[in-house]
């Protein structure tokens, strides 16, 4: 269960950092930070929790709290991604610290501390920072920030299926599904595919 336990060992105010899309084959890395600047026990109707365990209406409903919250100023967030070049240009691990360090900036907090879902360090600015393996479990601002950057790259990867609407990608998000191998197998891949995952990488080969 999440909640505000790790946020209250720290001073001062702590993003919570996640991250979408590391493992699709498509589509960009988006990042996601969230400051709550109160910690009272929140009262939701839908568990705020890791948003691959909620349901997308779920995560939608949530969403609209959330920007509520954000009015009444009880959290600020932002969002940062990497683009597919930069994922196949540096890889996919330094991209999601690129998307990171760029949520980072636009908080433009330099006494904020940081708290990563994940067992990487971003080493960035001298930032107080924590990484917690299985983060978005246990903490609310790091499970907010994983709901808010997934519903931004579902959003994204829906608009992007507009523009090659033969992979699927309003329904996996640019995931390896088979519908989505078979048709980059039929048409090739797309300015949208990253080029160093296979199996598009190994078609290219071909």
């Amino acid at each position: 269960m999440t909640d505000f336990s790790i946020e209250n060992t720290i001073e001062g105010p702590v993003i919570g950092l996640d991250e979408v899309g590391r493992g699709p084959i498509a589509g960009p890395v988006v990042s996601c930070g969230v400051i709550y600047n109160s910690y009272e026990i929140l009262e939701t109707k839908i568990p705020i929790r890791d948003s691959k365990k909620l349901t997308r209406k779920q995560r939608l409903e949530l969403f609209k709290l959330f920007k509520q919250m954000k009015t009444k100023k009880i959290l600020k967030y932002y969002l940062g991604l990497a683009t597919v070049e930069e994922i196949d240009q540096i890889n996919i691990l330094e991209a999601t610290k690129l998307s990171m360090k760029r949520v980072i900036d636009k908080f433009n907090n330099p006494t904020a501390s940081i708290i990563i879902d994940g067992n990487f360090k971003l080493e960035y600015k001298n930032a107080n920072e924590k990484s917690i393996i299985g983060g978005d479990k246990v903490s609310l601002s790091i499970a907010t920030a994983s709901i808010i950057a997934k519903i931004h790259r579902d959003r994204l990867m829906s608009i992007l299926d507009n523009k090659y609407p033969h992979f699927g990608w309003k329904q996996n998000a640019g995931y390896g599904t088979q519908k989505h191998i078979d048709a980059i197998k039929k048409r090739g891949p797309t300015n949208c595919h990253r080029k160093t995952f296979d199996p598009i990488k190994s078609l290219i080969k071909k």
